[in-house]
């Protein structure tokens, strides 16, 4: 018999959504669960009905989202099984925020969240390690953000025309434009170097990176993978920082999968899936950002032959196939045969 297994979301669009559970759907079915996402109302009665009516699904996903204590303490009760997912250091603020990265309050809900459910779901090592230190380490699974490699076609690295531009490839969201932009001398020294150097910007917002051309391409879940295909060499930068480590290099994994070979500073995810001289180059400075990308650009073999390994990964320790029973296991049977009570005083 079919049971239900709901996702609280905060939209059905988010690239969280869709990147860490929506790809999963086909795994909760192999197990007799039909996946309902449903996105958290912000009206506080609508959203107290929706916490309610969780106890008629037979397992429960609530993602990222820090609940105040007496929502989640309604949503404990309500629910037969409660399985929290995170793939950010969302008990902190960002990289970016004028206040700085403590917040007491996050904090708190933070160790009430990963407290009362059966099961957490942490992106990488680092998010694991934040969530064990306040419940048993056997509660706590990584689950890496995972692609379907099928979903991409793979770039030529071999265009016709001496004067063709080398196309560097970012995308992501608006809010993570600001990363971009402290990789500014990084790009500018690139540009000087490599003249023919132009940046597809794959984002709903632009941002000026003078004498570095940009061309924006607006997102669209429906061409982000022929978007990236048409590009030479997928870059990312992160700032050196706590919040840095706990992000989980979706975009990383995007252009590899696409057969991009990848430029990324050495932080976090990046050092890890961009293997040196294997998926990609790291590098830090101008002079070594721009010496990477000048070389990557002077020679189309080596991109290829870094852009399949880099889709050799994907597809070997990132791909929904990989991923997908591990999954669905831990959300249908993992956690605890006791379930956490959640006091709220």
């Amino acid at each position: 018999m079919t049971q239900k297994a709901l996702a609280l979301i905060e939209s059905a669009d988010h690239v969280c959504h869709r990147y860490r559970i929506e790809a999963f759907a086909w795994a909760l079915a192999e197990r007799g669960l039909l996946l309902e996402a449903v996105p958290l109302d912000n009206n506080p009665g609508r959203r107290i009905r929706q916490l309610r009516a969780a106890g008629r699904a037979e397992v429960v996903s609530l993602q990222r989202k820090l609940l105040p204590v007496w929502q989640l303490g309604l949503l404990r009760r309500s629910a037969r099984r409660l399985v929290f997912d995170f793939d950010d250091a969302v008990y902190q603020r960002d990289s970016y925020h004028r206040k700085g990265p403590t917040s007491t309050m996050r904090t708190a809900r933070f160790w009430a969240t990963v407290y009362a459910a059966d099961a957490v779901l942490a992106g990488n090592d680092h998010l694991r390690r934040a969530a064990a230190a306040y419940i048993p380490a056997d509660r706590v699974h990584r689950i890496p953000t995972c692609i379907e490699p099928t979903w991409y076609p793979l770039a030529s690295h071999h265009r016709s025309g001496a004067d063709a531009p080398v196309r560097l490839a970012w995308i992501g969201q608006q809010s993570m434009l600001a990363s971009l932009d402290l990789a500014r001398p990084q790009l500018v020294a690139s540009a000087r170097r490599v003249p023919r150097l132009e940046l597809r910007l794959i984002c709903d917002q632009t941002i000026e990176l003078p004498p570095l051309r940009v061309v924006l391409r607006r997102w669209s879940s429906a061409t982000e993978a022929r978007e990236l295909a048409d590009c030479d060499i997928g870059i990312s930068w992160l700032p050196d920082d706590a919040w840095s480590r706990g992000k989980c290099g979706l975009k990383v994994l995007q252009y590899m999968a696409a057969g991009l070979p990848v430029v990324a500073n050495p932080v976090g995810m990046n050092r890890r899936l961009v293997q040196h001289e294997e998926t990609g180059l790291l590098a830090s400075t101008p002079d070594e950002w721009s010496a990477a990308i000048a070389r990557l650009s002077a020679d189309p073999a080596l991109r290829e032959r870094m852009g399949t390994a880099g889709r050799r990964l994907v597809e070997e320790q990132y791909s929904v196939g990989r991923w997908g029973s591990k999954f669905a296991q831990v959300v249908a049977d993992g956690g605890v045969l006791v379930r956490p009570q959640l006091e709220v005083r």
